[in-house]
């Protein structure tokens, strides 16, 4: 941990990573909440399988290493006992995770206030009352908003993901994308060609399956059929992990703040952003490869 970042909240604890034998085939998915991760593992394992019918499993087969819900001596010795080419999940920022030059870090980002809305809805969704001071049911007066553009990157507030620890995901993955096995993807790009993000996935994991192969698995991947088998897509699906598995996939649409953020609002992001960023970084973060300039 010396040369690390200590990101340390009431949900993950970026430590428990020292107990983790990184393999250098693994793959390591890396975002802020509600950015597309479960999409990507969901890319990885089909991928990884060859087979449009692979049963994930997330929590077990991919498991989120930094969060303390399960002992990491147990999370430690299965992911020590498997034979398979294994992926993991981090929310942690990439200056928080061990540095590896082998094992595959694919960090996936969202617009911040789409990941933010979408943040709200999955909270609600699950059983985690010690944030509902932040996000509070009957929310008049736009406290949530406020902390979420005046929260910090790290501690507590981190797991809450606000706006700042967004950022410092971005920051901390935009330092080591020069590295061959650190690549970033977007979002609103993987809706926009969700057979050219697989076929670049594949590429990274130097993974190849015939063309009939790779159709079954892109439909696979693809938003409605993994909301139509919510239980299985879903992290921890069907074990009332979350009050419905189906509404883990609400919408996966973007723009969820227009007509609900005020102007003001909205001026506040937008000077927080544009004091963090550069406008080029912004434009990306954003939305991704269309918001190049």
């Amino acid at each position: 941990m010396a040369d690390r970042k200590l990101y340390l909240g009431p949900l993950t604890d970026n430590r428990r990573w020292d107990m983790v034998n990184i393999r250098p085939d693994d793959v390591v998915v890396v975002t802020p909440p509600k950015c597309g991760t479960t999409w990507m593992q969901t890319i990885v394992a089909l991928l990884l399988s060859g087979d449009p019918e692979v049963e994930p499993e997330l929590a077990t087969k991919m498991p989120w290493v930094d969060i303390r819900f399960r002992e990491m001596s147990e999370v430690a010795e299965r992911l020590e006992a498997m034979t398979h080419r294994r992926c993991m999940k981090s929310h942690t920022p990439m200056d928080g995770l061990p540095h590896h030059d082998h094992a595959q870090f694919i960090c996936v980002f969202r617009h911040p206030l789409d990941a933010h809305f979408s943040y709200r809805r999955h909270l609600a969704n699950i059983h985690m009352p010690f944030f509902s001071h932040w996000f509070p049911e009957d929310d008049t007066d736009g406290v949530t908003f406020r902390r979420f553009l005046d929260a910090g990157a790290e501690g507590y507030d981190g797991d809450a993901a606000p706006l700042a620890h967004i950022i410092r995901h971005y920051k901390a993955a935009l330092a080591r994308v020069d590295r061959p096995n650190v690549s970033m993807f977007h979002y609103a790009d993987m809706t926009r060609d969700l057979p050219g993000t697989i076929a670049r996935v594949a590429d990274l994991l130097d993974i190849s399956h015939p063309p009939h192969v790779f159709e079954q698995l892109v439909e696979a991947a693809g938003f409605d059929n993994m909301k139509a088998h919510a239980e299985r897509f879903a992290p921890g699906g069907g074990t009332g992990f979350m009050k419905s598995d189906t509404d883990f996939f609400h919408s996966g649409t973007s723009g969820k703040w227009v007509d609900v953020l005020t102007n003001k609002e909205i001026s506040a992001f937008d000077a927080v952003m544009d004091s963090c960023l550069t406008p080029e970084e912004r434009a990306w973060l954003e939305y991704g490869s269309a918001g190049q300039i």
